[in-house]
């Protein structure tokens, strides 16, 4: 036996714990299951459950948020709410955010969490640029709501971890199911998550590709529906949503409208 392990043999001794269980706490660093197996029992106090180098965690919600499926635009007027879903890609959605920045247009962007993951430039962009971030699922799987409660909660809440770590700790302020197939187990999941549940409006009916002059002629008719517009940038060839943003954003200027982002505390409005 050397001297230090004599020593700790001593100070074990003298507050009553065997040497092997006194190497358990004292791990540096170490993991806490290792801790908890090596005195045979739950993880002791204090010893910290994840190292240091292991990458940011997402963010704790900072508000308190309605389970209520927001449209309203958080400046109320005539300002509309530019949506885009589906993404990060690598292909369209820095054309999407050249279109914006070009125009000075904020946007909430709804992301796919394992396409964030494999594009976390395109993340952070789209936070460094002042645009709003969604969750969009972890599959878009659009029959979510006839599944369990414990499936919505990963769906949901695996893509917002992703999400926030590819942007870097940034928090998501927005839930959206895929295709609308919100449930009221998945609106309480994302509010307690600190991320409001987001509807739209004006669905462009882009992802279908009818051209960029039908995508922009849906806008035009059902702006009256109400603020929250739904363009796609992920999910296929958006050539021609980037046409249509390109030709509404102008337009809609135009009529005299402002731009804002959904509301997320308040209560929505009709």
């Amino acid at each position: 036996m050397g001297k230090y392990t004599a020593h700790v043999a001593v100070l074990a001794s003298a507050v009553g714990i065997s040497l092997a269980a006194w190497g358990a706490t004292a791990l540096v660093g170490g993991d806490e299951q290792a801790a908890a197996s090596a005195t045979g029992g739950a993880p002791r106090p204090g010893v910290p459950a994840q190292r240091a180098e292991e990458p940011v965690r997402p963010a704790k919600p900072t508000v308190r948020v309605p389970v209520g499926i927001a449209h309203a635009a958080e400046a109320g007027g005539r300002a509309v709410n530019i949506t885009i879903d589906d993404g990060p890609d690598p292909r369209w959605t820095p054309q999407m955010l050249d279109v914006l920045k070009q125009h000075d247009v904020k946007a909430v962007f709804c992301m796919i969490g394992p396409q964030a993951k494999r594009h976390p430039e395109l993340v952070k962009r789209v936070v460094a640029e002042g645009h709003r971030l969604c969750d969009h699922t972890m599959t878009h799987d659009t029959a979510m709501d006839r599944k369990s409660v414990a499936y919505q909660e990963r769906q949901i809440l695996d893509a917002r971890k992703m999400i926030e770590e590819a942007a870097g700790g940034v928090e998501v302020q927005y839930y959206r199911a895929p295709g609308g197939a919100f449930t009221p187990d998945s609106r309480k999941i994302a509010a307690t998550a600190g991320m409001r549940p987001l509807g739209w409006n004006v669905d462009t009916k882009d992802f279908e590709r009818p051209g960029a002059a039908a995508i922009v002629a849906t806008v035009k008719n059902e702006l009256p529906n109400g603020p929250t517009i739904l363009f796609h940038d992920g999910g296929g060839d958006r050539s021609q949503s980037v046409a249509a943003l390109r030709e509404v954003l102008p337009w809609l200027k135009e009529q005299g409208r402002t731009f804002s982002f959904p509301v997320r505390t308040a209560p929505d409005t009709p």
